[in-house]
């Protein structure tokens, strides 16, 4: 079950203000059909996060060297710096209408923005630590769609209730954490798990 909360928090922390939600906010003040975009964002966050997790548990199947195990932790450091940055409006995707539905929309967007994003490559990073594709895929899944679905109902007014910046620094400070213990039992200084 650690891999599934871990999952969850790091992905649900660091989806706020990223530029997949601010995507989500968009469609939703766009179509304002809040079922097909939830839907659309369910299914693209499903199938991009079950690869991810894959691509990660294959990673450290095949790299089980010292060396690898290093480059996990300093993954996680590197997030921890990247969720620090924020994510402009500005930097998503426009969808086009041209005749597909919400939910094909939706989705294809969203599958295409969290390509490269940062809550796909901790997804990455979580499968080669935890080498659990199913708990660590769940997990992100879960974190996004806690991040996404109040989004997709209230809308721009989201950014004006929850302090985006906070919970940016508290993604980064648990990012930090799991590198700076991924190194420390790398080094053989605590167990590894």
């Amino acid at each position: 079950m650690e891999p599934y909360f871990i999952s969850t928090l790091l992905v649900g922390l660091a989806e706020m203000g990223d530029r997949t939600q601010l995507l989500a906010i968009m469609l939703a003040s766009r179509y304002r059909q809040p079922a097909p975009i939830l839907l659309g964002i369910l299914a693209a966050t499903v199938l991009n996060h079950a690869l991810a997790a894959v691509v990660g548990f294959y990673m450290s199947g095949l790299l089980a060297a010292p060396w690898f195990r290093y480059a996990v932790a300093l993954s996680f450091i590197a997030m921890a710096l990247w969720a620090l940055i924020p994510d402009k409006a500005g930097d998503e995707s426009q969808p086009a209408r041209a005749g597909l539905g919400v939910f094909l929309t939706t989705a294809v967007c969203f599958f295409l923005v969290e390509i490269g994003d940062k809550t796909q490559i901790a997804t990455v990073a979580l499968a080669a630590r935890y080498h659990s594709v199913l708990a660590v895929a769940a997990g992100t899944t879960t974190g996004m769609m806690l991040a996404n679905v109040p989004a997709v109902f209230l809308g721009q007014a989201i950014t004006r209730i929850l302090p985006i910046r906070a919970l940016q620094v508290a993604a980064a400070l648990v990012y930090l954490g799991l590198g700076l213990w991924g190194l420390a039992a790398a080094a053989g200084w605590l167990p590894l798990r």
